[in-house]
């Protein structure tokens, strides 16, 4: 596919030796190396690492590739305002400087009050604190606009990898509704009552499509020609929390005003400040992730890293018990 494409790549990876990064990079460096020559393939190549050290910097150091830092205090789920999400977003044509207002006004709005009602991520955080301890184990956040599938499924990351330690913590799932309806909604209305839904609403849609009338009304749908797809969408996501309220299935509510860069800069730091607040209401540190370090300790060992045999001979042996 690339052969037919003039591209360039923007590589991140604070350490440059984790495996998917890693692997995907020498694949990409390859091709584009051979596609354009060395020289024109460095000056196309964006390195976004550690500011000093790591295999990364290195090798940005020695090509000459141009490298943006992050910065040393952030782990990478929480790095959406540092360059690790700020040039993606940027080079999709998004004003970044507008993302950033949007999170300076949330930050104010989480740090300049000593109320909990006046501060909207103290607010989200006591709530679902509250509702875990009261054996809703499963937060499942949903969205009702395709365009927030991928948030929520950085959310799962935020605060799966934040809160998921000495076991504690709320299982994060998402569903987009109205398609996953038809796949969990029977779940959520009738299974186990373990779990509560947060809804991310959208107030102001940004396309007014209306729905056509239609002459033979085959359908039997011309009792909504006129109105817009929003509008039904709206009143899908009601007659859904209706439904999970009778249920028994506790709903928190999110408005979004629209779906825009300052307001997507509002809704991930009022999640980031949220997810650090909901750590320290369990006890634990939100801003580390030993767990996920054990997985990738067993991977560079079974793939055979050097410096691992000692792991590999434990790992095998243990496989041939099993």
């Amino acid at each position: 596919m690339l052969d037919k494409k003039d591209y360039a790549i923007v590589v991140v990876s604070k350490s440059g030796t984790t495996t998917e990064p890693a692997i995907a990079f020498r694949l990409l460096k390859d091709h584009i190396e051979k596609k354009y020559g060395t020289e024109e393939a460095y000056s196309r190549i964006i390195a976004i690492t550690d500011g000093a050290k790591g295999a990364l910097k290195i090798l940005a150091d020695k090509h000459g590739y141009k490298t943006y830092a992050i910065p040393d205090n952030v782990g990478g789920r929480f790095s959406v305002f540092t360059p690790v999400g700020l040039l993606p977003v940027a080079l999709a044509g998004y004003d970044i400087r507008e993302l950033i207002q949007g999170a300076n006004e949330m930050r104010k709005t989480c740090t300049e009050t000593s109320s909990i009602a006046d501060n909207p991520a103290a607010c989200y955080a006591a709530i679902r604190s509250s509702l875990y301890r009261m054996g809703h184990q499963i937060e499942i956040m949903v969205n009702y606009e395709p365009s927030l599938h991928f948030v929520a499924e950085w959310w799962k990351q935020l605060f799966g990898e934040s809160e998921g330690k000495e076991n504690e913590g709320l299982f994060p799932a998402a569903v987009d509704f109205t398609s996953d309806l038809h796949s969990m909604g029977q779940y959520i209305q009738e299974g186990q009552r373990m779990l509560f839904e947060t809804v991310i609403h959208v107030m102001k849609p940004k396309y007014a499509l209306i729905i056509p009338s239609d002459g033979a009304n085959l359908d039997g749908m011309n009792f909504i020609a006129g109105k817009t797809l929003h509008e039904v969408n709206a009143t899908a996501a009601l007659a859904t929390t209706l439904a999970h309220i009778d249920g028994e299935v506790p709903n928190l509510d999110i408005l979004l005003p629209e779906i825009n860069e300052r307001s997507m800069g509002e809704l991930m730091y009022f999640f980031e400040f949220a997810c650090g607040l909901s750590g320290y209401l369990l006890g634990i540190n939100p801003f580390n992730q030993p767990g996920v370090e054990t997985y990738k300790k067993n991977m560079f060992a079974l793939l055979g890293k050097p410096g691992y045999e000692n792991e590999t001979e434990a790992i095998r042996a243990r496989l041939n018990e099993g």
